[in-house]
């Protein structure tokens, strides 16, 4: 009887590994799709998947929470999808009408996800989606969340967002220096970004600054991860 549960219990490990390799590569294959619709963000979603698993280990969370997080980070835009490319692609400021507009990518994504993520028992996916554009200090959308009532992962992701976005060339202006973006981060702890996450990440900044300067592919491992990612597991990233 033993050997019998024990060949279910192996058959049924490496179904869950099948699985979730298939939803890591899933979440691969929209993030480009996302990425492919604007050259100026051709590779954000990979950074912001690499940055957040980066800040993940760095915060001491487990391997299969920073995992979650990096499949978020691949998945955290991909309501954008869902936005007329006039808006997506347009040079120069957004009206108040349009950036409403924009607004609705987190909601949209997380319902774009959410058949999948329930599937994969990845369920919290959906919520770090949804919310990665709250600000820690309550003013930020879609439901206006504050402190500790934003899902953790989305205030990891909420830090990688920023940060790659600052660093990239965009439609409106070029790529913001480095030590810039080092020192607005900064500035905005405790207002846009959680203190804790801000202080972790000004300990690895030049890790993620030599990430950015040398061009590593995400397969180079330039955070010394175990590519724990490829195998990813269903417990959520701490609330």
């Amino acid at each position: 009887m033993r050997k019998i549960i024990d060949f279910f219990t192996k058959k049924d490990t490496c179904n869950n590994c099948v699985a979730s390799m298939t939803v890591h590569q899933f979440a691969e294959s929209l993030g480009n799709a996302i990425d492919a619709k604007d050259h100026y963000t051709c590779s954000h979603s990979e950074e912001v998947a690499v940055i957040a698993q980066a800040l993940g280990m760095q915060l001491g969370l487990q391997n299969r929470e920073c995992e979650l997080l990096h499949i978020a980070g691949h998945l955290h835009d991909i309501g954008k999808i869902g936005l007329p490319d006039s808006i997506l692609k347009k040079k120069g400021k957004l009206t108040a009408e349009e950036y409403e507009i924009v607004k609705q990518h987190p909601s949209i994504g997380a319902e774009i996800v959410k058949p999948v993520a329930t599937v994969a028992g990845l369920d919290r996916i959906t919520g770090i989606i949804l919310h990665h554009h709250e600000r820690y200090d309550g003013a930020g959308y879609p439901h206006g969340l504050k402190g500790e009532q934003i899902p953790f992962g989305a205030r990891v992701i909420a830090v990688a967002d920023t940060l790659s976005a600052m660093a990239s060339n965009r439609t409106y202006r070029n790529a913001i220096e480095y030590s810039k973006i080092v020192t607005e981060i900064k500035r905005c702890s405790g207002s846009q970004f959680d203190p804790l996450i801000v202080n972790e990440f000004l300990k690895i900044s030049d890790r993620i600054e030599a990430y950015f300067a040398e061009g590593m592919a995400l397969d180079e491992n330039p955070f010394g991860m175990d590519k724990a990612y490829t195998h990813v597991h269903t417990a959520a990233v701490h609330q």
